[in-house]
């Protein structure tokens, strides 16, 4: 056999491992995503009440009690759960610019509060990163994985993994706006005209954020004083910001479809993720 047809044969070899081992990891991370899913599930209780009443407004903060006024209408159903899917950029740079094009897909369940976020991030042409960014019964997970089978970091547990997870699902209530709701286990407290904060428990992990408030009411952005950010391996406390736009109506509430993520570092805002919701469905209580 000539040189040539050696060569060949290499790459024709090369060619299906590689196709092999993406099918693998395809596989492998459906199945990790399934048991997260799973255990998500097995937490979940039904909302209560299982409708919005206004009545239940009185003594909140006057910019949240817009908020409510904005978003909602009074007798909407309890959102129970969610399902969204995004597509955007990520920022995959610790310190500069390297963005590239992800989508994912996201499930929420508002009582026992959690999230699985299932990402697919583009590096080069054929090869994404897996990730799984989620809060479940009560413990924080973030595992991005090459191919989904080449772990690039794995941290799971309390403290403050599951305090910045549990930060994620209350910043992005916009999303599933009941959750905001005292009867959600959410107490407010008064800031000033335009913001207040918002705090929220579940188990061993309770947060607290800033909640500013536009002009119509909505809410405009979301900061927190200091959520665990990943840089080579550690955890470092860091301030942090959502800011959502673009809102639009979703059956008997208004909610934005528009976002951008950012670390607060003290030389410079770090933005790392510009997304949108390109579908929206909800799961009512009963």
């Amino acid at each position: 056999m000539t040189a040539l047809k050696w060569f060949g044969l290499a790459l024709g070899v090369g060619a299906l491992a590689a196709g092999a081992l993406l099918v693998y990891g395809n596989l492998h991370w459906k199945r990790l995503t399934r048991e997260l899913m799973l255990r998500l599930e097995a937490a979940r209780v039904a909302p209560h009440p299982s409708r919005f009443d206004a009545r239940e407004l009185h003594g909140l903060p006057a910019p949240v009690q817009r908020y409510f006024r904005a978003a909602l209408k009074d007798g909407a159903p309890m959102i129970a759960a969610a399902s969204a899917a995004q597509a955007g950029m990520f920022n995959l740079s610790e310190s500069g610019e390297q963005w590239r094009p992800f989508t994912s897909t996201q499930h929420v369940v508002t009582r026992r509060p959690g999230f699985v976020w299932d990402a697919r991030i583009a590096m080069l042409p054929g090869l994404k990163v897996h990730v799984h960014d989620a809060f479940v019964a009560g413990q924080g997970i973030l595992h991005p994985a090459i191919g989904g089978v080449f772990t690039l970091l794995d941290l799971r547990g309390s403290g403050d993994v599951a305090q910045g997870e549990l930060m994620r699902y209350l910043a992005e209530a916009a999303w599933y706006p009941t959750a905001l709701l005292p009867s959600q286990g959410v107490r407010w407290d008064a800031v000033d005209e335009r913001s207040a904060r918002a705090t929220l428990a579940d188990g061993q992990s309770s947060v607290t954020l800033l909640f500013v408030f536009n002009e119509a009411g909505l809410i405009e952005s979301v900061r927190a004083d200091a959520r665990g950010r990943s840089v080579r391996g550690a955890v470092l406390m860091t301030p942090w910001e959502g800011r959502w736009s673009n809102y639009q109506e979703r059956g008997a509430m208004r909610v934005p479809l528009d976002g951008e993520v950012a670390w607060l570092l003290p030389e410079r805002r770090q933005p790392y993720w510009r997304g949108t919701v390109t579908t929206l469905d909800h799961e009512f209580a009963r």
